[in-house]
């Protein structure tokens, strides 16, 4: 079973940036592509950004693409969400997810961590 914990979530204001990570322990980190997902206030959780488990591919969201960089690194289990030219509208808990199918469908995600919240100020 694997197990996820997310970490970087702050108070940043507009144009700022932020980091995001999550490390996960338990099963082979190789064996699973992973996503950030996000969830604001009143909405539902969305698939922002996804990474393969070679770390070679990866998908965005429109609403994310060209500001947000999604990377992993094996030889510490984790990834990464580099988060450039913040907005209000990103203000979310951010969570981080395994899927161990395919990639591109994002039902597929499991094992969620318990979130970093983000806020950006205006």
């Amino acid at each position: 079973q694997v197990q996820l914990v997310e970490s970087g979530g702050g108070l940043v204001q507009s144009g700022g940036s932020l980091r995001l990570s999550c490390v996960a322990s338990g099963g082979t980190f190789s064996s699973y592509a992973m996503g950030w997902f996000r969830q604001a206030p009143g909405k539902e959780r969305e698939a922002i950004a996804l990474i393969s488990d070679d770390g070679t591919t990866a998908y965005y969201a429109d609403s994310v693409k060209g500001r947000f960089t999604v990377s992993r690194e094996s030889a510490k289990n984790i990834m990464y969400l580099q988060m450039n030219s913040l907005e209000p509208e990103d203000t979310a808990v951010y969570y981080c997810g395994t899927n161990s199918r395919d990639m591109r469908e994002v039902s597929w995600y499991e094992n969620w961590g318990h979130g970093t919240p983000v806020t950006v100020s205006s």
